[in-house]
């Protein structure tokens, strides 16, 4: 609609709008995160130790930082209008690129730089296209050019140090040096990253739409269930296999404290943050924005991460026993299983205390029976072992559902009523536009 745009061209960019929603080439681009979780998974499962686990956590945090500079971009300008699709491809490829490279990215250390060198590029590519995509959103506002002033010298020395990281260690003759030298680099990139978004404050920016921003994020965390769920299933050997009972019963049991730990967040927490941040205004939502889903989301999917990893051992081992149903799981699957679905929890009730201001003691009550479940697991068999966790997540759900009844109701009424409202300035909308029709361009 809009005599302004020039026919044959892709459009001009389209700013967010106060209740615009995710749309679909937003969610296709998630795709390329699906796979980055999937490698990360893939390549830490097939040889669990301290290093590798350290390795998984420091590339998660770099993307993880790529994705929160992305959904910077998206709180701006939509992704899917005019010309912006066409450099979110170029993105997408960065993306898929870095990803497809991670696997090579820690080796001994002595190998050939050529994947390190990868990833290196990836990342400039990925964020010199966002840094293109902000500067344009932002033309004719001074003070939102100045944040990108600020943090374009995060973007040039975390890429400086990649690459350093990417050539150095094969330069130093002790291979141990090299490994730690290399480590180090990668973790004064993080520092760096997540504690620029904390100096340069929260001035210049602006959430206009609460909405989009908080269905952004949660799309990404169902996408990394999501990908637990397939993490078991191709990983725990469940494909392919001859159908037995334990095999059932494992796969039902890795569904069922998956969706229990999808409850966790999306039955009220999640709706009533949303709700919190709609009803923020100005530093007080960005700095709320920026805490509890920019940097609390991290290690929510990082314990998503771990306990797929602890799952995966668990049920590999209970579908190919060697030494029967009594077979107790790896050494690290129980502690990944349960240490990684106690940081899932830990930090939804930091996030439920960031933004609602509120500990909800069915929580910390489900975290002391992990830990004491995480001792009582080690001995038992693999299904056992399985069997307990879920039995305690699926329990937090139940409990919830019967105490906190009444404010379970409360909130569905009111999203309700909020969903009914806006389908009706939405309905009133397209009766206008049909009754009065569009702009029609210039023939």
């Amino acid at each position: 609609m809009g005599g302004e745009r020039r026919r044959g061209g892709l459009g001009p960019a389209i700013p967010i709008a106060p209740a615009a929603r995710v749309d679909k080439f937003e969610v296709f681009f998630d795709l390329i995160f699906v796979v980055s979780f999937f490698i990360i998974t893939r390549a830490t499962a097939t040889n669990v130790g301290g290093r590798n686990l350290l390795h998984a956590m420091l590339v998660i945090g770099v993307l993880w930082w790529c994705w929160v500079v992305h959904s910077v971009v998206a709180s701006r300008l939509r992704l899917g209008e005019g010309f912006v699709p066409a450099l979110m491809v170029i993105g997408m490829i960065a993306l898929f690129t870095f990803a497809l490279a991670l696997p090579q990215t820690f080796g001994d250390g002595g190998g050939r730089p050529g994947g390190p060198v990868l990833v290196t590029v990836s990342y400039v590519v990925f964020r010199g296209m966002h840094l293109v995509l902000y500067a344009h959103a932002t033309r004719g506002q001074p003070v939102a050019r100045r944040q990108l002033s600020r943090l374009l010298p995060e973007a040039v020395i975390t890429a400086a140090l990649l690459l350093l990281a990417a050539l150095l260690p094969i330069h130093i003759s002790d291979p141990n040096l090299a490994l730690w030298v290399r480590d180090g680099l990668w973790i004064a990139v993080v520092v760096i990253q997540y504690g620029s978004g904390f100096l340069v404050g929260p001035g210049g920016w602006e959430i206009t739409s609460a909405e989009h921003w908080t269905e952004r994020y949660d799309l990404i965390l169902i996408i990394a269930l999501g990908e637990s769920v397939i993490s078991i299933g191709v990983g725990g050997n469940l494909l392919g296999k001859p159908v037995t009972w334990p095999a059932v019963v494992a796969a039902m049991l890795g569904i069922l404290f998956t969706a229990a730990l999808w409850w966790a967040h999306f039955d009220m927490i999640g709706p009533a943050a949303r709700i919190a941040l709609h009803a923020a205004q100005g530093a007080p939502r960005v700095t709320m924005a920026r805490d509890a889903w920019a940097y609390l989301y991290l290690p929510m999917i990082a314990g998503v991460i771990l306990f797929a990893i602890g799952a995966e051992e668990l049920v590999a081992t209970i579908v190919d026993p060697v030494g029967g149903l009594a077979e107790r799981g790896r050494d690290s699957s129980v502690p990944l299983l349960f240490g990684g679905v106690m940081i899932y929890l830990a930090t939804d009730l930091a996030f439920q205390l960031r933004t609602l201001g509120t500990v909800a003691w069915t929580r910390v009550g489900t975290l002391v029976a992990l830990a004491a479940g995480l001792f009582a697991a080690r001995p038992l068999p693999a299904l056992a072992a399985l069997t307990l966790l879920t039995v305690i997540c699926v329990a937090l759900a139940v409990v919830e559902v019967v105490v906190f009844a009444d404010a379970r109701d409360a909130l569905r009424r009111a999203v309700h009523e909020e969903k009914v409202s806006h389908e009706t300035s939405e309905a009133a909308f397209r009766a206008r536009w049909h009754n009065g029709g569009p702009t029609q361009p210039t023939q």
